[in-house]
């Protein structure tokens, strides 16, 4: 099969993606367990402006309480925190990410970790598409 020449094959790009999805699952169980609400809350705005490529999206207290595992009350807290900080603005289930880089400085290493296996898992893919694109389109 032409995808498995060249050491860039689908099953590659189908190990690193599962790697990844594992990693992020067991990053995001111990980060659950060992860190702050203000550092959850940062990290898991930073993994979802990766994936929407915008500064703002709509989003409920409900729904992130649900995706860090706390109570709605401490998801308000810790938004509220992060809004007086100036690094996100929060209004009518609207989300606006004001300073990435302060995020960055807020969250916990577990950001880190996940973007780099994401990020690997996106190289692999664009070295797949490169294998099975022909030359010029």
């Amino acid at each position: 099969m032409a995808e498995t020449t060249r050491g860039g094959s689908l099953g590659d790009v189908v190990n690193r993606y599962l790697a990844a999805l594992f990693g992020q699952i067991s990053q995001a169980v111990a980060c659950n367990r060992l860190h702050s609400s203000e550092e959850r809350l940062s990290r898991w705005l930073l993994m979802t402006h990766d994936r929407v490529g915008r500064d703002h999206f709509a989003i409920t207290h409900e729904s992130l309480s649900q995706m860090l595992g706390s109570s709605r009350v401490t998801v308000t807290l810790s938004a509220g925190a992060l809004q007086t900080a100036g690094l996100i603005e929060y209004r009518r289930r609207q989300l606006s990410i004001l300073n990435r880089s302060g995020l960055q400085q807020v969250a916990c290493e577990c950001y880190a970790v996940i973007r780099y296996q994401l990020d690997r898992v996106l190289a692999g893919v664009r070295q797949f598409n490169e294998l099975v694109t022909p030359a010029g389109e």
